[in-house]
This record gives structure tokens, C-alpha cells and sequence, in this order.
């Protein structure tokens, strides 16, 4: 067996012959000119280093149909993932009720099936809540992890090749839980969302979360005016107030490092306004704030590392922390482009942070509306935007043979962008070309502009 780990999180166990079976079917559906070739049957037994160059081109089979936009997105290849998701967790198809939390801290259940994926979920929920059908593709979720202040920490936006209920119930933890929250950037979209009553109680519920939280930053004025708004339920113009906020439609990110400007910094980073800001606390407790502008991103990449074991002779060589890293290309000026690395366990979601922004701003170019980049079904099956979308991409596969390699192993548990296990990823150099997310809303500008 092998197991497919998706961001990091074991996500099933298949055998090479239910992988074969997927891909006869994406032949007969989609002819064999345009599905990837598959690894041979073998007669005899394989020795281990079969084994291993079979999950390695497995692992790049899995990739290419991924990273595919018809093959990625089509039902057959995310059912197959939710099936064999259900099928490894050991969860019957049954009637079961789900709580989903709201920013307000109010539970919303629904009465759903265990084999229920994340957009029938989602529309679950927006029904409970009678939020109308074109709003429902504004909002996304998320699984999100409580911390000890009552905050979120934000793991990831669920997929639509899981089972939002196998996945949360999986982890077999209550801090665990699943999160209704506005997926767009751009603030201009608010106004769509405060047309319905629902979509404003939403959007007002997540600003007054995010303030309280200290996620939007507020003055002592602008407090007591927010105040007053609230005291006469002035939500429409509460939003509008915190509209103008700094880091308002932000989400923010537990405390990592970074090595800019220098190596081993301190930083809380914010998403949000196409840009990642920084706040950074440099080694002489001074703290410096920054943004970097995803259109001055000329491509990033996500990668996982293991510290060199230098520890004591007794320390176990398997029991490395494993880290995960994001590091951007960035235009610091005309003709200098800088790597900048971010080290978090939220690094895969920062970077699908990365990726929507630049979907967003790819359908905003050509004209398109949010409405038709969240909700379009094909045959059944949600349709990709336009933009590249290598972040939904590959889940990896590894074996369960205690005899491999750590290194090895570590390559295969990370993934939805294209992963490799390697001892230091500060470098651009250790990485090959397949392991970057091109970025199509990249701009080259001028010296006056930065």
C-alpha cells in the first residue's frame, strides 16, 4: 500500500492496483493521448529498490494528472480521492450532524453524509443559514486549529477532493474544528455580500472577530466610533469604518522566522491586499514592517527540510523536526530579484494564500466576476479558474517500509505543491524547475515604482 499525505496530513492508503484502476478509467474518459503514462505490472517480486522507483513514478504520475487542469479538476480523480479518503479512515457512509463554527463563535450544524465533499458541505451550511445560492462561492472552509487565547490558527481551506467530515474527525482531536469564512481579497467584493441580509450578518460577524482578535488593527478614536456603530447596529456602516483599518480582510499567521533582512528574524506574517506583510523583530528587538506585493513575486515554492542530526549519539536519526518552508523570489528593484524565506508549519497555506490572490487578480484582468470563479459545475465537477493552479496540485505517495531512508520518506508527507525532502532549502540552487509556482500576475516595474 501506499499513502497519499495532502499538506502534510496522511490523507488515504492505495494499493497500486486501485491507482491502476484510476487510471483506466481516466483513459476511457479521456483517451490514452492525454493521460500520463502509468508504471508497468511487474511479473516477480520486486526488490526494494523496485519499490522505491515505483512510488517515485507513481509519485510523478499522481503529479502530472494533478497538476492537469482537465484531469486534476475532473469528478473521477477528486472521487476517487474522497473514496479511498473514507475508505482508509473506516468510516461508513452514514447520517451524521457537523458542526461548523462561524466567526461569532456560533455553530451552525448540518445534518449531512459522512461521504459528503467539502462544496456539498459548504452549500449545506449556506442553506442552514439561508444565504443565497450567488453569495454561497464567496465564502470557503477551513480547517482551523483553537488556540489557548480563543484564536484560530488557520491549518488549511479544505478541497474538494475530501470529506470535510472524515477529515476533522480524523485527527481525533477537539481543537480541531471547521470554519465559515469570506475566500476573497479583494474588499471590493464586499459590497456583493452586503446586498443579503445573511452575507452582511457574515461579514460583520468576521470584522468584529478579527478586531477583537487584534488582526485589524484599530486607534483609540476609531474604537469608540466602532463602538457607537455597534451600540445602533449600524453594520453596513461598521464594515465601511473598518474598511479603511490597517490589515482589514488580513488573515494572520502564528509567529515564524524568516531570513529577511537577516537570517533567523522573528516576524508575524499577514496575508491579505495581494501582498504578505511583515512584521519583523530584528536580533536587536527592533520591530520593522514590510510588505511584499504577490505581483513582484516572480515565483515561489514550498519545501520541507530536516535539520543535519548533530544531537547526541543516543538521539534517535528519525526523530528530526521536520520543517517546512516558503520561500518567494521577489523584485527588491529593477534588476535585483532576492529570495526570501519564511519557515512555519503554515507554509502550504501561506502559499495557497499566494496562489488565490493571483487567481483573483488573473480573473479580475480578463474581465471575469468572483461569482463565475467560485461557482461554475461541469459535468458535476467544480471548474478551475483560469489561473495556474499548481497549489490544489499532486498529493505524493510514500510506502509504509520502515527500512527506507528518513530523507526519503520526508519528500513523500508534504505536498499539494510539488515537494522534495532536502537537508537545507535556503538555497534556490537545491531545487529543480518542477518545484516552482510560476507566477502569471507578475509584473516587471521600475526603479520609481518600489
Amino acid at each position: 500500500a501506499y499513502n497519499i499525505h495532502v499538506n502534510g496530513v496522511l490523507h488515504c492508503r492505495v494499493r497500486y492496483s486501485q491507482l491502476l484502476g484510476l487510471h483506466e478509467q481516466l483513459r476511457k474518459e479521456y483517451g490514452a493521448n492525454v493521460v500520463p503514462a502509468f508504471p508497468p505490472k511487474k511479473i516477480f517480486t520486486l526488490t526494494p529498490a523496485e519499490v522505491e522507483q515505483r512510488r517515485e513514478q507513481l509519485e510523478k504520475y499522481m503529479q502530472a494528472v494533478r497538476q492537469d487542469p482537465t484531469l486534476g479538476g475532473s469528478e473521477t480523480f477528486n472521487s476517487f480521492l474522497r473514496k479511498a479518503q473514507q475508505e482508509t479512515q473506516q468510516i461508513p457512509t452514514e447520517e451524521v450532524v457537523l458542526e461548523v463554527l462561524l466567526s461569532n463563535g456560533q455553530k451552525v450544524k448540518v445534518t449531512i453524509l459522512t461521504s459528503d465533499q467539502t462544496e456539498d458541505v459548504l452549500e449545506a451550511v449556506a442553506s442552514k443559514l439561508d444565504l443565497p445560492d450567488d453569495l454561497v462561492g464567496y465564502f470557503s472552509l477551513f480547517l482551523v486549529r483553537e488556540t489557548k487565547d480563543g484564536a484560530f490558527s488557520f491549518v488549511r481551506k479544505l478541497q474538494e477532493f475530501e470529506l470535510p467530515y472524515v477529515s476533522v474527525t480524523s485527527l481525533h482531536n477537539p481543537e480541531f474544528q471547521i470554519i465559515l469564512r469570506k475566500s476573497y481579497w479583494d474588499s471590493a467584493y464586499d459590497d456583493d455580500v452586503m446586498e443579503h441580509r445573511v452575507g452582511l450578518n457574515l461579514l460583520y460577524a468576521q470584522t468584529v472577530s478579527d478586531i477583537e482578535h487584534g488582526w485589524i488593527l484599530v486607534n483609540k478614536e476609531q474604537h469608540r466610533q466602532l463602538k457607537s456603530l455597534q451600540e445602533k447596529v449600524s453594520k453596513k456602516e461598521f464594515i465601511r469604518l473598518a474598511q479603511t483599518l490597517k490589515y482589514y480582510g488580513y488573515l494572520k499567521f502564528d509567529p515564524c522566522v524568516t531570513d529577511f533582512p537577516e537570517k533567523g528574524c522573528h516576524v508575524v506574517v499577514s496575508a491579505g491586499n495581494n501582498e504578505l506583510n511583515f512584521q519583523v523583530r530584528l536580533p536587536n528587538e527592533q520591530i520593522k514592517e514590510g510588505s511584499f506585493k504577490v505581483t513582484r513575486m516572480r515565483c515561489w515554492r514550498v519545501t520541507s527540510s530536516v535539520p543535519m542530526n548533530n544531537g547526541p549519539s543516543g538521539s534517535s536519526p528519525g526523530k528530526s523536526e521536520v520543517k517546512l518552508e516558503l520561500a518567494f523570489e521577489y523584485l527588491m528593484s529593477k534588476d535585483r530579484l532576492q529570495w526570501v524565506t519564511i519557515t512555519s508549519p503554515q507554509a502550504i497555506m501561506l502559499s495557497i494564500c499566494l496562489q488565490s490572490m493571483v487567481d483573483e487578480l488573473m480573473v479580475k484582468k480578463s474581465g471575469g466576476s468572483i461569482r463565475k470563479m467560485f461557482r461554475r459545475r461541469v459535468n458535476g465537477a467544480l471548474r478551475r479558474s483560469d489561473s495556474q493552479q499548481a497549489v490544489k496540485s499532486p498529493p505524493l505517495l510514500d510506502s509504509p517500509d520502515a527500512s527506507w531512508e528518513p530523507m526519503a520518506k520526508l519528500s513523500s508527507k508534504l505536498t499539494s505543491v510539488s515537494l522534495r525532502g532536502i537537508s537545507h532549502s535556503s538555497s534556490a540552487n537545491n531545487v529543480g524547475a518542477n518545484d516552482f509556482h510560476g507566477n502569471y500576475a507578475f509584473e516587471g516595474i521600475g526603479d520609481e515604482d518600489l
